[in-house]
């Protein structure tokens, strides 16, 4: 294992300067210090405060999720994960991960210095600046909703996004839906593609008929469905599935906004079940998550991790919440057609394709 005397004989500096540049000291230049962790990591220097199984320190990296109150996504992930931590006596620092901080750091060099012994990433999209350093990172890191493969020191965890978008349709084409729309949340990212497959695969299964224009990718925002769902209501669409219940509030607004009822013209679905769903009017049939058991099972797979036990991916089972959102459908004619930009195939014609061939191998 490497020591700190290896990091100084490469570099020709003194033990002490390497003392500095592993322990934030101010009286070395930033390109030196940065210099030192970057040749630590190389050879696989471990801080031996972060060995220690009683004082190890995890991070925990948000990145545009919404955590700090009660009724946000991420605040039952978090303080899942801190109650398992608290457990076990290891410290938790939460971080903030824009942009700006991962440009400026090294993922491992950032862990190394902060002596931090493995990480728990949220909220986090495939181009970040991280994500690429992952392939090759030598801490345990576990992903939500997002996968790094062959690593076998990444995981990921999340819930079954195939199942419960099967919940969901399973239930919609019970009620006699055919036409059902999804408004999913933004490409590029894993979950999305994960759901909008999840929904491709479930609507053929049911033998419900697949129009690309009502696939569609928009934002994981309310706002995203006024672009979309005035498009879905011209095709005759009798229910919309989302890809989170900030959208399905979206849609619902935007369907009482054109003069649709909700659940007498259109049902709407949700995912995520986070505390809006229930007090929305109607309130909102949603797939939950137990974000909760999210956060612990985050912190259960790191610690198998530096305990030596690989894991790849590990997913929790979702729950179909029935409430006041859907019900019997209610035909209805298509007024015209919808030049969506959005749609699956426009813009991930990669993963429509690998659908599509999938389908005629049946």
């Amino acid at each position: 294992m490497a020591t700190m005397k290896d990091i100084a004989t490469r570099l020709g500096v003194s033990l002490s300067t390497v003392s500095k540049g592993l322990n934030g000291g101010q009286d070395i230049s930033d390109s030196l210090r940065q210099t030192i962790l970057d040749t630590a990591v190389e050879v696989g220097y471990i801080n031996r405060k972060a060995k220690k199984q009683d004082t190890r320190s995890v991070a925990v990296f948000i990145e545009n999720m919404e955590y700090e109150k009660a009724d946000q996504f991420g605040y039952d992930i978090v303080l899942g994960f801190q109650q398992a931590a608290y457990r076990e006596k290891w410290g938790v620092t939460i971080i903030p991960a824009d942009h700006t901080l991962q440009k400026k750091h090294k993922y491992d060099a950032y862990m190394l210095q902060g002596k931090y012994s493995a990480a728990f990433f949220m909220g986090f999209s495939l181009d970040d600046p991280w994500m690429n350093q992952l392939a090759d990172t030598s801490i345990p890191t576990v992903l939500l909703d997002n996968f790094i493969p062959i690593n076998p020191k990444v995981s990921s965890i999340g819930t079954d996004s195939e199942e419960g978008i099967d919940m969901a349709i399973d239930h919609l084409a019970r009620l006699g839906h055919e036409k059902i729309a999804f408004l999913n949340g933004s490409a590029g990212s894993t979950i999305s593609n994960q759901r909008m497959l999840a929904y491709l695969n479930s609507m053929a299964r049911h033998h419900l008929p697949i129009d690309t224009s009502m696939a569609v990718y928009g934002y994981f925002v309310a706002e995203a469905a006024k672009y979309h769902v005035p498009g879905f209501l011209d095709q005759g669409a009798t229910a919309i599935l989302c890809g989170n219940d900030l959208i399905a509030s979206g849609v619902i607004q935007c369907c009482n906004d054109l003069g649709y009822s909700v659940p007498g013209d259109i049902s709407v679905i949700g995912f995520d079940d986070i505390p809006l769903a229930a007090n929305l009017r109607p309130a909102l049939t949603t797939i939950a998550q137990n974000r909760n058991e999210l956060g612990q099972c985050a912190y259960y797979t790191l610690h198998a991790m530096i305990h030596n036990v690989s894991l790849s991916k590990n997913l929790l089972r979702p729950n179909l919440i029935l409430r006041d959102s859907t019900a019997i459908a209610k035909p209805r004619l298509v007024v015209r057609r919808s030049n969506d930009k959005d749609t699956v195939d426009n813009v991930n014609p990669e993963l429509y394709s690998q659908f599509a061939k999938q389908q005629l191998l049946k």
